[in-house]
């Protein structure tokens, strides 16, 4: 037997663990209907396994600890912040960048400096808080993924691409001048955690440079897609993590980026621009003091900066992106042979269970992947997020709840956390859940916010 058929074991040791306890049946309902049948409202001690998010959940590493040791607090200037754009230098290749407090800190600075009043955002998939600030902003945001992300079991490899043929109708028929820049999503969270080609990305570059409209990467999990890439797209296999990164960004004329993903951190996020950025750059550095913070330290810590600037680095190992993405891959192998439907192939970062088809009792304006993360908790105390019609929201004109064709939720693996025993507990809920599945009911709004409201809404049964 060669070295590649030994099981997958972690690239790491468990230093430090955290105790966590299952609360009991009734105290799980109580908890539950305290925060209003919404899983975001339940106090992290309520939760025994937490697949809400991978957003700021990992467990960092021991060079990360270190790091923080090391942190300058200077107001200005700190030391931290240099390591943090050397980082930036090195993996991207960008010479311009801001730090943010998180991700959509990022989105808040740069997208009122390219965004005009009612013109068009066009994107492979905007997540829910991109989609917001780009309303927020004035603008529309407008989903062009190609049709497969939509046929759950396709199992076409990188179903985030953009459909080219689309974005192209897209211009033409809206006219470029009402187009403010194009977006791409890496990977594609709100279709399922699922990659984007480098060969669609480079067409995407011929498309915005045709008809000059600036390109950026919401790149929250680049590493996560840069493995993807090196395993599945054709040509790509010798190249290293980093070589596909940087060819990705090279190809964008900037990016914001979520650290508390692919950053291993459990806050920050970036700011950065290309060669020939400069002007958007200076006006991007004036927007961030105000809302953010001074320039080198942008609402972060210096200790934050140096942990992320480590992050980086280590984000791109193949050994832990194998183990990081095969863990969630296994998962999903496991909850199929359940006979529970999900997204297919598996995404980087979280399993998408198809809550409309395995509640198909449940009409979708009564929510069933919402109901079904409600029934996740009160069986079993894992906590799981909707990812469907609930943060979809309201067309912006109609005010009619936005039906889309993905309703699903969202088991969320935060990195170097969990066991796979953890893993296999979610299995086991599911089993449980299937015995009684035709009896449980939707919900429907008992109160209603009017921006993001998945985050905060309160519901009742239906």
């Amino acid at each position: 037997m060669g070295e590649s058929n030994w099981p997958q074991a972690e690239p790491y040791r468990i230093k430090v663990v955290e105790p966590i306890r299952r609360l009991s049946r009734s105290e799980r309902e109580q908890a539950l209907d305290r925060a209003g049948l919404n899983p975001f409202l339940l106090k992290s001690d309520e939760v025994f396994i937490d697949l809400l998010t991978d957003s700021g959940t990992g467990a960092m590493s021991d060079n990360q600890w270190a790091g923080m040791m090391v942190g300058d607090e200077s107001y200005a200037g700190s030391r931290n912040y240099y390591n943090l754009e050397k980082a930036v230098r090195d993996i991207f290749g960008y010479p311009f960048f801001l730090p943010t407090h998180q991700g959509r800190g990022a989105e808040n600075v740069l997208f009122p400096l390219l965004i005009e009043k009612n013109k068009y955002v066009p994107g492979n998939m905007h997540f829910d808080t991109t989609k917001a600030h780009i309303e927020m902003a004035g603008g529309r945001g407008v989903n062009l993924v190609r049709q497969e992300a939509y046929d759950l079991n396709s199992e076409y490899p990188f179903k985030g691409d953009m459909d080219i043929e689309a974005l192209v109708n897209f211009i033409e028929e809206k006219g470029k001048e009402q187009i403010s820049f194009i977006l791409m999503t890496i990977t594609c969270n709100s279709g399922g955690g699922q990659p984007v080609s480098l060969g669609n990305m480079q067409k995407v570059r011929e498309i915005a440079n045709k008809y000059a409209l600036p390109l950026f990467l919401d790149a929250a999990r680049f590493s996560e897609n840069a493995y993807f890439v090196k395993k599945r797209e054709q040509g790509q296999a010798e190249k290293s993590i980093g070589e596909i990164i940087r060819e990705f960004f090279c190809l964008a004329d900037g990016c914001t980026i979520s650290a508390k993903k692919d950053g291993l951190v459990n806050i920050g996020g970036l700011l950065a621009f290309a060669e020939g950025q400069e002007e958007l750059f200076q006006q991007a550095r004036e927007r961030l003091v105000p809302l953010e913070g001074f320039v080198t330290y942008g609402g972060l810590a210096g200790r934050d900066m140096e942990a992320m600037a480590r992050g980086l680095y280590e984000v791109q190992e193949e050994a832990y992106l194998a183990q990081r993405v095969g863990q969630v891959e296994r998962l999903g192998k496991k909850l199929i042979a359940a006979g529970v439907p999900i997204q297919k192939p598996v995404g980087g970062h979280a399993v998408f269970v198809d809550g409309k088809t395995w509640l198909s009792h449940i009409p979708q304006e009564q929510f069933p992947s919402q109901a079904l993360s409600i029934e996740l908790y009160l069986e079993s105390g894992v906590r799981a997020v909707e990812v469907g019609t609930i943060l979809a929201g309201r067309h912006p004109e109609t005010g009619e709840n936005i039906m889309p064709d993905l309703d699903l939720l969202r088991l969320t693996v935060p990195r170097r956390t969990y066991t796979d025993n953890h893993m296999d507990f979610v299995v086991e809920a599911f089993r449980r859940l299937d015995a009684r599945r035709e009896k449980i009911k939707g919900v429907r709004f008992a109160y209603e916010p009017k921006i993001l409201r998945h985050f905060t809404a309160r519901f009742a049964r239906a």
